[in-house]
């Protein structure tokens, strides 16, 4: 699933073709993906005017002047395609068979917005204008945001006998983090994965706030990580897969200077961990 740097490096690649555009026309190809659409989604998009397009975790939304705001989630295999007159730095990927295109917004300057999801493990929901939507009601605060410091991990750590790697894939904890770029922050922190998040001493909290924020800038700045299906509104690949210090190089040497050590696999709550044994403690 995309975690919070690909959907954000989407988000940025829509902002300059949606935010402000006026949609006008809305094409909706089926009744469901997950989960079923709303029954009036093409009604509610169609004229209308987007005023903002934010994140929130691993979602995307796009606020309608006067008419609520549609939420988006990727899913496994979901791309957000951009084309249009003048856009020549965006193009289709020939692989990407329009028989997918389940959403498809054209807006007033003629530029097409789809949603393509071959697996359709992804989802478009509506919140209604003053009402708030279930999926997003129990999120803890996004990774930049300032409350997510030293001291609220420390608290929210506190007396909790999980894996810290589980404690931080609790989306009721942090939001929008995911298997990879927990991997990497714990690598980065030299903190073992399986160390119970209570039993995490306060000096290396606060290292571990700075090493998860690192991460995530680093890998949004190289386009997220194109694993599988994911890519950018441009269809371009993201990159920071070939930045991985750890995840997904069992067997490999550890890439830390100076640790003779190997990089291992293991399997927490159903997902791969890859770590150090030598200097992840």
């Amino acid at each position: 699933m995309p975690e919070l740097p690909e959907v954000e490096t989407v988000r940025r690649g829509l902002v300059p073709h949606l935010e402000g555009a006026r949609i006008a026309r809305a094409q909706i190809n089926r009744p469901d993906l997950r989960w079923p659409l709303p029954v009036d989604l093409m009604q509610v998009l169609t004229g209308a005017r987007v005023t903002a397009l934010r994140r929130r975790s691993k979602y995307l939304l796009a606020d309608l002047e006067g008419r609520g705001t549609v939420l988006w989630h990727l899913g496994m295999s979901g791309r957000m395609l951009v084309q249009g007159a003048g856009l020549g730095e965006f193009h289709r990927d020939p692989g990407v068979h329009a028989r997918h295109d389940h959403v498809v917004l054209t807006t007033d300057a003629g530029t097409t917005v789809t949603f393509n999801d071959a697996r359709r493990f992804g989802m478009v929901d509506l919140i209604r204008e003053g009402a708030s939507h279930p999926l997003l009601d129990h999120l803890g605060p996004e990774p930049f945001d300032p409350i997510f410091d030293a001291d609220y991990l420390r608290a929210a750590f506190a007396g909790r006998r999980v894996p810290v790697k589980q404690a931080l894939l609790d989306q009721r904890i942090v939001a929008g983090l995911g298997n990879i770029y927990v991997s990497e922050s714990l690598w980065r922190a030299g903190i073992d994965p399986r160390r119970a998040a209570g039993r995490i001493g306060a000096p290396r909290i606060a290292a571990l706030v700075g090493h998860v924020r690192d991460v995530l800038t680093d890998a949004i700045a190289a386009g997220g990580s194109s694993l599988r299906d994911h890519r950018q509104a441009s269809g371009e690949l993201g990159y920071f897969q070939h930045s991985f210090r750890v995840y997904d190089r069992a067997g490999q040497p550890c890439l830390r200077d100076g640790c003779p050590g190997t990089i291992a696999r293991i399997v927490q709550s159903g997902r791969s961990s890859f770590w150090c044994p030598t200097c992840q403690r």
